[in-house]
């Protein structure tokens, strides 16, 4: 008798446990969901700053009465700056967490662009360039908070959706620095509304959702809770749990000094440089600048080749950015038609990039320039996005944030590389860029077949059953 007396009371706190499991389930859903969306805001208001500014710095620090070559040099301060600080930076992300180094280096890019926006002299407009270089890596930082936060197998729709934010930002960018330069002082007051934009960024990721994602779990490894916590939780919809090798090291870290910490990044920093991701760097070297030398002569090529304007190019380049950006969206059934293979998605986009600067360096009409360069939009943003989930797929997730950051550096060595580069071969010829980009993808897509067995063997170990 007691104990039919009791069972439905066992029952009913069953039924009231199970409740409130659903309920806590869909309110961790909706947390994620909220998380996801303001880091895509976060992406979104940073380009939109930078691209109203950037295409102003060429034309301002030549009104600053400097010769060419002088102006040259300080263009590649930046790229210099990102070279040598990224991989530190996101090396340093791992170590003291991503939300202190995303605050710390929005606000040191505040301080650039504030800096830039009192830049009269080419001293001021140099030292501006020295914060942004070296601290300018926000987005960087943002996707490996994604990497972490999500699953592998979410991993690109949620990069691909990110970098769609991104780019409509970029898009929006130049419309509102090329209204703002029609007036008195232009660059000033657009570098400033960049630095305010930037003071807004750092304002959105104070205030961002952190209690609701377990990286902002005090981290006590003497509780029974914090032991439980530990374990990764990786459900459709959800934000993914801390792995416990990620976690021990953060903890481990938190109990060294200061340079101890900075030791133990440049060693990480070393182990991937000479680790099995050469390859795949190498790769990302080659077609990163095999498309900067598409870029850059692009609107004095059209001009001297077929006489179109500079205005009528502009609108080609926004067309053409609109498109990558959707091009985001396209990312994830993409890689469902793949199977989630990210690897034969790059080999592919890589061959499609390479026929069609291939094809808009020896085209005599305007119109398959367009049809190149609408193309060019959707594999060059598809490639993008497989590039950086390959690294990270083959390098796995302790070590995100360096694994980012090392692909940074590399795409800095291509910005300092490319414009050397395109000088050289457009010497020969206004077609000289893209051509030699074209027999650079070539090269970068026999590296990917030579080394097809090696991402096919990862490729496996990766979906071996536990």
């Amino acid at each position: 008798m007691a104990l039919g007396v009791r069972e439905p009371e066992a029952s009913g706190q069953g039924l009231a446990s199970e409740t409130r499991t659903t309920a806590t389930s869909v309110s961790s859903a909706a947390g994620s969901r909220r998380f996801l969306l303001c880091l895509y805001l976060v992406g979104f208001l940073d380009l939109f700053g930078v691209s109203m500014v950037v295409p102003l710095l060429s034309l301002h620090v030549k009104s600053l009465g400097v010769s060419p070559v002088v102006a040259g040099v300080v263009g590649s301060l930046y790229g210099v700056l990102q070279l040598f600080s990224s991989t530190f930076v996101g090396c340093w992300s791992d170590v003291v967490g991503r939300r202190s180094s995303l605050l710390v280096c929005i606000l040191l890019s505040a301080l650039g662009y504030l800096l830039l926006g009192m830049s009269t002299n080419v001293f001021l407009f140099t030292m501006a360039r020295v914060p942004v270089g070296v601290f300018k890596h926000t987005l960087s930082i943002s996707r490996a908070l994604l990497s972490d936060l999500v699953t592998e197998k979410e991993r690109p729709l949620v990069l691909g959706q990110f970098n769609t934010a991104s780019g409509v930002g970029f898009i929006l960018g130049p419309m509102v620095g090329g209204y703002l330069t029609e007036v008195d002082g232009g660059f000033y007051v657009t570098a400033l509304i960049c630095c305010s934009v930037f003071l807004l960024n750092a304002g959105l990721v104070w205030l961002l959702p952190w209690k609701e994602t377990n990286l902002s779990r005090p981290e006590n490894c003497g509780s029974a809770d914090e032991k439980h916590a530990t374990v990764p939780i990786k459900s459709e919809g959800t934000l993914q749990g801390t792995s416990t090798t990620l976690r021990a090291r953060r903890s481990e870290r938190k109990a060294q000094r200061p340079w101890v910490g900075v030791l133990s990044a440049l060693k990480d920093m070393k182990s991937l440089m000479f680790s099995a991701l050469w390859d795949i760097f190498l790769v990302r070297l080659m077609m990163g600048v095999a498309v900067m030398l598409y870029y850059s002569n692009f609107v004095l090529a059209l001009e001297e080749r077929f006489g179109v304007r500079p205005k009528t190019t502009g609108y080609l380049i926004s067309y053409t950015s609109a498109l990558g950006t959707l091009a985001g969206f396209a990312v994830g059934p993409i890689l469902r038609l793949y199977k989630h293979n990210s690897y034969t998605v790059l080999l592919h986009s890589s061959a499609l990039t390479c026929l069609l600067l291939l094809l808009y360096s020896t085209t005599s009409t305007v119109a398959v320039v367009v049809c190149s360069s609408t193309l060019l939009s959707f594999s060059t943003a598809i490639g993008r996005t497989c590039i950086t989930d390959l690294q990270l797929s083959v390098s796995g997730a302790q070590a995100s944030g360096s694994v980012i950051g090392v692909g940074q550096s590399v795409t800095a060595v291509g910005r300092i590389i490319a414009p050397v580069l395109s000088g050289v071969a457009q010497e020969i010829s206004p077609c000289g860029p893209p051509s030699l980009g074209a027999a650079l993808a070539l090269l970068a897509i026999l590296i990917m077949s030579l080394g097809r067995s090696h991402f096919s063997r990862h490729r496996s170990e990766k979906l071996k059953p536990e």
